[in-house]
């Protein structure tokens, strides 16, 4: 118990960090978007987008397999 409870622990922690620093960095590439000091367009938008929603589809996916392995059900006589 004591083990997991570190676990636990460790991921607030971690997860916590590197999801602030996300949110920050998506804050910074936000302002890109001031057309007085960028010139892109919408299929320059629409790429960058992509590739960030590309990659969070991914993160799901990896919790997703993770919870279904915890989850998994076998097989015993």
């Amino acid at each position: 118990m004591e083990n997991l409870n570190e676990k636990q622990k460790r991921f607030k922690t971690v997860a916590g960090r590197r999801v602030q620093k996300v949110l920050d960095d998506l804050e910074v590439l936000a302002n890109c978007a001031n057309p007085a000091t960028y010139e892109y367009t919408d299929g320059d938008v629409r790429k960058m987008l992509k590739a960030i929603n590309d990659k969070v589809a991914l993160l799901k996916m990896a919790f997703e397999a993770s919870n279904s392995k915890a989850n998994k059900q076998t097989f015993e006589f």
